[in-house]
C-alpha cells in the first residue's frame, strides 16, 4: 500500500468531505480516504497496482476541486 497526501482548494464544509470521501473511496484499490479541512488536504491509502494517483486526483476533480 503507498500513502500520497494532495493538497486540494475548495474545501469548505462536510458536504466537501464527504464528496471527496465517496468519489475517492469508491476507486477499486483505494483503502482509505481522509480529508482534512483545515489543512486543505486529503491523505489517500491505495495500491498503486489497481489505481493510479491520476485517477485519484481525477476523482477529486471531478467534484469540482482543484488539486495541486
Amino acid at each position: 500500500m503507498e500513502k500520497v497526501t494532495l493538497n486540494v482548494e475548495g474545501m469548505t464544509c462536510g458536504h466537501c468531505v464527504k464528496a471527496i470521501e465517496g468519489s475517492v473511496g469508491e476507486l477499486a484499490g483505494v483503502s482509505q480516504v481522509n480529508v482534512h479541512l483545515e489543512n486543505g488536504t486529503v491523505d489517500v491509502e491505495f495500491n498503486s497496482a489497481e489505481v493510479s494517483i491520476e485517477k485519484i486526483k481525477e476523482a477529486i476533480d471531478d467534484q469540482g476541486y482543484d488539486v495541486e
